[in-house]
């Protein structure tokens, strides 16, 4: 009898996810929004229209399944993945939400549940990568360059979202952080500009984003860790004043009379800018590198991915995150990956069959990693 998944959110992410998993398993769809869950006619894939902010009926609507994968919006992820645990659930979430997924740890165990979080390209991979070097290796630095865009540049952002408005926007809100000599370093989001080129692309903008996340506390041991995201360039001056005018800001303001979130009216502006078009082409790049002694010499790993949207047109983001995650899913329902508790990325790739699956499964699927060390 085929296990069964639940997966909660049905965006693009989402969708890619459980076409994925419908090959092997059996896989029921939810989703608030009736249109997101028509997209699934004509595929094995079973739906239920779920309000996740409903949490009575959210552990009622799991209860039947072996394992749920989280693709909700960031707001609403750490407050999903706590009823999962609640539910005595395994989970494999990439909601990305603010909050530190290790205040769930103790309760997560208590359940005695796997949870594996952030496991989808960046945050994700570049986890599961980084955390199959470190067993191996004294890392002295760890790099992680990485965006989504459009193929096609379209003033004035130049930019598509695969992901919810507000979790995009949260990128260029929340500080950044990143490791520098062993000191936790703290910038604003948007800091510190630079072009760098890239092959098969050309020039792009990078900036300080928040993408280290649970690295920070899972691996002291590294000096230097920093991860920024990608642009086209000249991006982020718009973004830079957005924010500085208030456009992202959270604090209500007195419209005529009505109380208004600034950041509730410019996502609403900005998703008919940053949706993809019907047939439009998006592509993710991303480049790691990782130096540091191993076996008593000097050694850099480089770690490179460009890929488009493939020939079905299941969109690059949706991919190489979605099938990060769906990878995961195989090996906690495979029991391989049974850690009790909140797992970083970084946990998964620890083991060398755990990594080496993980890069053969995203292969398989047209995500193709290529490395080169000296």
């Amino acid at each position: 009898m085929k296990k069964r998944i639940i997966v909660l959110g049905s965006g693009l992410v989402g969708k890619a996810m459980a076409l994925d998993l419908a090959n092997d398993y059996e896989v029921t769809a939810t989703d608030l929004n009736q249109d997101a869950l028509d997209s699934f006619k004509g595929t094995s894939v079973k739906t239920i229209q779920l309000d996740f902010s409903k949490i009575d009926a959210l552990k009622k609507t799991i209860e039947p399944f072996d394992l749920v994968v989280g693709a909700v919006p960031g707001f609403m992820g750490f407050q999903t993945v706590k009823a999962v645990i609640e539910s005595g659930k395994n989970m494999v979430d990439i909601s990305f939400f603010p909050e530190d997924p290790f205040l769930l740890d103790e309760l997560a165990k208590k359940n005695n549940v796997t949870i594996v979080t952030d496991c989808g390209v960046a945050p994700g991979m570049g986890n599961i990568i980084l955390g199959y070097h470190n067993q191996r290796m004294k890392i002295e630095k760890y790099e992680c360059l990485v965006g989504g865009l459009p193929v096609v540049r379209e003033w004035p952002y130049e930019y598509k979202a695969v992901f919810s408005p507000i979790d995009v926007i949260e990128e260029y809100i929340r500080p950044a952080r990143y490791v520098q000599n062993s000191a936790i370093v703290v910038k604003e989001a948007l800091s510190d500009p630079e072009n760098i080129y890239f092959d098969g692309v050309g020039t792009l903008e990078s900036w300080n984003s928040d993408g280290l996340r649970s690295l920070i506390k899972t691996m002291p041991n590294i000096p230097n860790m920093i991860e920024k995201t990608l642009r086209y360039p000249g991006c982020v001056e718009y973004l830079r004043v957005l924010r500085e005018s208030g456009f992202f800001s959270y604090e209500p303001v007195n419209v005529n009379g009505q109380q208004v979130r600034p950041i509730d009216v410019t996502a609403k502006l900005l998703f008919p800018k940053w949706k993809l078009k019907p047939g439009e082409e998006e592509f993710t790049v991303m480049r790691i590198i990782i130096e540091g002694e191993e076996k008593g010499k000097q050694k850099r790993y480089q770690y490179y991915l460009l890929d488009h949207t493939d020939k079905k047109g299941i969109l690059s983001m949706a991919r190489t995150t979605g099938y990060t995650c769906t990878g995961a899913v195989n090996l906690v329902l495979d029991g391989k990956f049974n850690r009790k508790g909140i797992n970083p990325p970084e946990f998964v790739g620890e083991q060398e069959d755990h990594f080496q699956f993980m890069i053969q499964y995203l292969k398989n699927r047209g995500v193709n990693y290529q490395v080169e060390s000296r």
